[in-house]
């Protein structure tokens, strides 16, 4: 069989017409070859100058499919030099999360996820949540890597909603006796800094790199007991808000109360190819976040 030697590889493989494959299709690609023995634990991979030629790409597309399976752990070294390395140990045998994923703490889960979805051009995180104090946290690598010059997405949209100010929080609370609203104050306070942390770094990104940013935060009527994001529209991860007793010293005085850390939140990943079921979760959940978005939510303004 004869290659057309303008759409031949140096690897010999067959290559498609320049910007034919997504960063997502070609991660996809790497991963079977990873998976199936062909790229070897320790192997180093071709370079991304090599893949963007077999794969008829430019190479930042190349470094954004290489971004997404080091954040799976498939892969290290990856950066604009010399090449990335198949991680010595690969992850488990299959391509996605998926429900048979062991979940994880929201601050070991959750921000691997947040990484591997800003490699896409459009990056969409829909969020639900008590504080965005993790959403805070996970945004912190991406942004490092964007200013890095490693990453550079074209569009950036965030939505968050969060209870409003404005009702009785049914966590955190005290056991026993009235607190005078000192718990509601302090999750206040938590509630605004961590969303204006988050709003300010990210719409920070319009004037440092021209990136198109919007961050909108609007208030529910009622205390979440779960928190879910929504990433790229394909993607759902989901955990449940656990109520411990404990007691805290807050301003002073120690008070015995009800509380979640949600940063230990165990995280339950779905994503909308890891199967029919998977798909329906990650739908419904979208369908739920707008409804909720465009029906019962408040504008939400984030001051003291």
């Amino acid at each position: 069989m004869s290659v057309d030697p303008e759409h031949a590889s140096v690897s010999g493989r067959t290559r498609p017409q320049r910007s034919r494959s997504s960063h997502q299709e070609i991660a996809d690609e790497l991963r079977n070859r990873i998976r199936s023995g062909e790229l070897r634990p320790g192997q180093r991979m071709p370079t991304q100058a090599e893949l963007a030629d077999e794969f008829g790409v430019e190479r930042g597309r190349v470094r954004q499919a290489l971004r997404v399976l080091q954040s799976e752990h498939l892969l290290t070294n990856v950066s604009k030099g010399s090449p990335a390395t198949v991680a010595g140990v690969p992850g488990p045998a299959r391509p996605f999360a998926g429900p048979a994923a062991p979940p994880q703490p929201t601050t070991v889960g959750l921000a691997p996820r947040i990484a591997a979805a800003f490699a896409a051009p459009h990056v969409e995180i829909d969020a639900l949540c008590l504080t965005s104090v993790s959403l805070t946290l996970a945004v912190g690598e991406p942004l490092r890597e964007i200013h890095a010059g490693r990453l550079k997405p074209a569009k950036i949209d965030v939505r968050v909603l969060l209870p409003s100010r404005d009702i009785e929080l049914a966590f955190p609370t005290p056991v026993d006796a009235d607190d005078g609203g000192l718990l509601h104050r302090r999750w206040l306070a938590q509630r605004n800094a961590q969303g204006q942390v988050l709003q300010q770094n990210l719409l920070a990104l319009r004037t440092t790199h021209g990136i198109d940013v919007r961050v909108s935060f609007r208030a529910l009527p009622f205390t979440p007991p779960v928190k879910l994001y929504l990433l790229n529209g394909a993607e759902a991860l989901f955990a449940y808000y656990t109520l411990r007793r404990r007691e805290r010293e807050i301003e002073h005085e120690q008070l015995k109360l009800y509380d979640a850390d949600g940063t230990r939140s165990m995280l339950f990943a779905f994503e909308e190819r890891a199967g029919q079921r998977d798909a329906a979760f990650v739908e419904q959940s979208r369908l739920w976040f707008d409804a909720l978005w465009g029906t019962i939510s408040s504008e939400l303004m984030l001051t003291s």
